[in-house]
């Protein structure tokens, strides 16, 4: 007698089998109906010849664009939550989209507790009751690769972050990044003229690390160490790593009680504190200057830094001190990079366009010049991607319009392992706007670049 067929087991594993085929379908079918409405509402445009009237159609077309990526990101999520965060920015993109992007930030389904309990105990190899005293069944957060857990070990009175990957994610994400880089090869031939695929690589490389929480663990270690010995007080905090417990889907960490940066406004108004007022831009500044402060330490001095500094992962703690959580994404630039990074910062800071451009030489980045005043489009462009604080005139950021730096001077070659420092300072950038505080990221690093440079050899005279 046949054995009788399993039909609900059979229809699992046809679906884990086309689950990568069905996103690429949605995701194309998706793309290319964004892609396209921009296209025909471009002719449909140019034959409107009152400039508010235009206006207000672009206004509206964003309008439509963003009701549809929101739809793409929040229907896909995994990766696509990723591509959320970094074009929802308030400088990077049209402010349709941004908010309707921003709600995306640091959202994903729960994986169900069973599931959670099952990869957590099968990783460290102990039943939850052996381990903690108390676990909350309720994550903190649920974001596109793990979700995060609050809990007590067993003969402990502090609280731990447990931080567990959601099952079969990684195969998924991978899927989506090969989709985007063939759009994105399409777009950098079409209508950008800026090495988009590079950056697309790089997301690549950076997403596959996320998901190897024992190098995560080590990152958090070794940023921690290096901000607690080169300051007598870190600008940030940086949760400790509880030893032995971590593995590769499991991380288990320090709890740091904080709220989120995005719900700062909220906070100082339940506070009774006037949110425009000295006291609450006071502390919004102190914020921001720990933030820069300990970028500009890890980028200029170290050349190992974490590479994530998007709202979700910025608290506030009490007296204004800031933790910095999820070291998922970290970046170590080569020596090279690192002090050619150093001199961008000093011709930002001085305004010095022969110094940017050669900058730019060392840096590896190509461009072709597309106007006369070539030195000053360079060094505008060099303040629209590296600084937060954006060059006269510039609103926000419009790579599809005529008088965008990008479009004067096409960026043919951008070494990918920058594109990390160009995604921390836009999402710096994007914190300074939220914060309300327009400030130059280039001047406050002066001292930490001349500091770099002095210590490579390559500055004469004490920076001190």
């Amino acid at each position: 007698m046949l054995p009788p067929v399993d039909f609900k087991d059979i229809q699992e594993k046809l679906s884990t089998h086309f689950r990568p085929w069905n996103r690429s379908f949605q995701f194309w079918v998706r793309a290319v109906d964004i892609y396209t409405g921009y296209k025909v509402f471009q002719v449909r445009v140019s034959f409107v010849k009152d400039v508010q009237k235009q206006e207000a159609m672009w206004e509206r077309q964003h309008e439509v664009a963003a009701e549809k990526i929101y739809s793409m990101c929040s229907d896909l999520g995994g990766f696509f939550l990723k591509v959320a965060q970094i074009i929802g920015k308030p400088d990077l993109a049209p402010a349709a989209w941004v908010k309707r992007l921003v709600t995306l930030c640091d959202r994903a389904p729960a994986t169900p507790f069973g599931d959670i309990q099952l990869m957590l105990e099968k990783e460290l190899g102990k039943s939850i009751g052996e381990m903690f005293e108390r676990f909350e069944m309720d994550p903190l957060g649920s974001a596109s690769i793990a979700q995060v857990h609050q809990a007590r070990l067993q003969g402990d009175k502090n609280d731990v972050a447990v931080k567990v990957q959601h099952p079969g994610i990684q195969d998924l994400m991978m899927t989506d990044i090969r989709n985007l880089q063939a759009f994105a090869l399409y777009i950098q031939k079409t209508d950008v003229k800026f090495d988009l695929y590079s950056i697309t690589k790089e997301m690549e490389t950076q997403i596959g690390y996320e998901f190897d929480f024992i190098r995560e663990a080590n990152a958090m270690e070794k940023i921690r160490g290096f901000l607690y010995e080169n300051n007598k007080k870190s600008p940030v905090l940086v949760p400790r790593v509880i030893q032995d417990m971590v593995s590769r889907r499991v991380l288990v960490m320090e709890y740091m009680d904080g709220i989120p940066i995005l719900n700062l406004g909220d906070e100082i108004a339940k506070r009774g504190i006037n949110p425009g007022g000295k006291i609450a831009a006071a502390a919004k500044q102190k914020i921001l200057e720990s933030l820069t402060l300990a970028y500009g330490q890890m980028i200029l001095k170290s050349g190992f830094f974490h590479a994530d500094p998007h709202p979700g992962n910025v608290l506030i703690c009490k007296g204004s001190e800031v933790a910095l959580l999820d070291y998922g994404q970290v970046k170590d630039l080569p020596e090279n990079l690192r002090l050619g990074y150093a001199n961008l910062v000093l011709a930002i800071a001085d305004n010095d366009p022969i110094r940017a451009a050669e900058s730019y030489r060392e840096l590896g980045i190509d461009t072709l010049s597309q106007c006369e005043n070539e030195q000053q489009e360079l060094l505008r462009l060099a303040q629209t991607m590296f600084d937060t604080k954006l060059p006269p005139g510039v609103v926000m950021l419009q790579p599809f319009s005529e008088e965008s730096s990008i479009k004067k001077i096409a960026v043919r070659a951008f070494p990918e392992e920058l594109f990390s420092v160009l995604r921390t300072v836009h999402l710096l950038r994007g914190l300074s706007v939220g914060l309300g505080i327009n400030y130059s990221c280039a001047e406050q690093w002066r001292s930490i670049a001349e500091e770099a440079l002095y210590c490579a050899g390559r500055l004469k005279g004490d920076p001190s």
